[in-house]
């Protein structure tokens, strides 16, 4: 078989990376800034991920009022981010953002849904398709920005396209530290979460560890969410091959400390147990981890089926391989994975 060009294959794996970077949760900008949206109770549906009644909501006020900017975009959001792995809905909230962009132009929360939509789909694009996404989502970012400069999720998010792409496709470290500077005096913590990132990038492993500690613990969901994605990014490369455990660990137990409510934490911290040889302690934490929020956007069932296979039990590894292959939004690179494990299982 033909080895491909490195350069393909590089701006293949980079377009990729660069589909999942641009995945949010939901929207939000931060506390010192203008909310998504003006109306509170789509403000706080939105926060809390109530997607179900956002929609409901978005629907009513559209009936009564189909001029509604708000609405529109909030029905984007709605049924754009329930369920990411629908490719119905998302195929509707992307029929609903062309008809909020173009009756709204002039109103940032329609790009901003936009974008968040278009994002979603690329995940789920062939590699073609998602590059020739790239300048559509990039677009949507800037109008965004352009139109509410005080955007915390458009900064970030187009900051993060920037670093992600090659060059040949738009990606520009220098861009995005023109993005990091221009807020450095008026928003402090988003320019350092952008820090964090730049960082990343580089693999300036200690330099991003010292800007997310130096981060303030704070209850806006979009910061939230871009802490608890970094600290994950570092705390397995740490993880990784055991490289450093004890900073993993560490970096796990902010997380637990900050975002006790989350899975992301005790995940990590079950991880490491595993690695440590200590199969019990992780099946625990695997378990309360399972149960808490954010857990589908982790592969616990695999993890946990691994450590109890090592412990030698295969029968409850079988039953909790077979609940992560029902699960409909694992990954299906990892459920083809864990097929082999039930295989081997019989």
């Amino acid at each position: 078989m033909k080895t491909p060009p490195t350069h393909h294959v590089r701006r293949t794996r980079w377009v990729t990376i660069a589909a999942l970077a641009i995945m949010t949760l939901g929207a939000s900008w931060s506390p010192a800034q203008a909310a998504i949206f003006k109306d509170a109770q789509f403000e706080a549906l939105h926060e809390t991920g109530q997607f179900a009644e956002l929609e409901q909501q978005a629907q009513s006020r559209l009936k009564a009022n189909p001029a509604d900017a708000e609405a529109s975009a909030a029905l984007v959001l709605a049924l754009s981010l329930a369920d990411p792995s629908d490719a119905q809905r998302l195929e509707a909230g992307a029929q609903q953002a062309k008809r909020c962009t173009e009756q709204h132009p002039a109103v940032a929360v329609c790009h901003l849904a936009a974008a968040e939509n278009l994002g979603l789909q690329m995940v789920n694009m062939g590699m073609v398709k998602a590059m020739r996404s790239v300048g559509s989502l990039k677009d949507l970012w800037r109008r965004t920005l352009a139109l509410e400069p005080t955007s915390f999720t458009a900064r970030v998010q187009l900051a993060k396209l920037y670093l992600t792409l090659p060059g040949m496709v738009g990606g520009s470290t220098t861009q995005a530290k023109e993005l990091e500077s221009a807020v450095r005096s008026s928003q402090p913590e988003t320019a350092r979460i952008i820090r964090v990132h730049i960082a990343a990038q580089a693999q300036q492993w200690a330099e991003m560890e010292a800007e997310l500690l130096a981060l303030k613990p704070t209850k806006d969901a979009a910061m939230r969410e871009e802490v608890r994605e970094a600290t994950m990014q570092l705390a397995l490369v740490y993880l990784k091959d055991g490289r450093d455990l004890a900073k993993a660990q560490r970096l796990y137990g902010t997380l637990q400390r900050d975002q006790p409510n989350q899975a992301a934490g005790l995940y990590g911290a079950a991880r490491v147990q595993a690695a440590l040889g200590q199969p019990d302690e992780a099946i625990r934490l695997f378990e309360r981890a399972r149960a808490l929020a954010g857990a589908d956007a982790y592969p616990i069932d695999l993890r946990l089926g691994d450590t109890l296979l090592a412990k030698g039990d295969k029968a409850q590894a079988k039953l909790v391989c077979e609940r992560f292959v029902a699960n409909k939004r694992a990954k299906p690179s990892q459920v083809e994975e864990v097929r082999k494990h039930l295989a081997k299982l019989g």
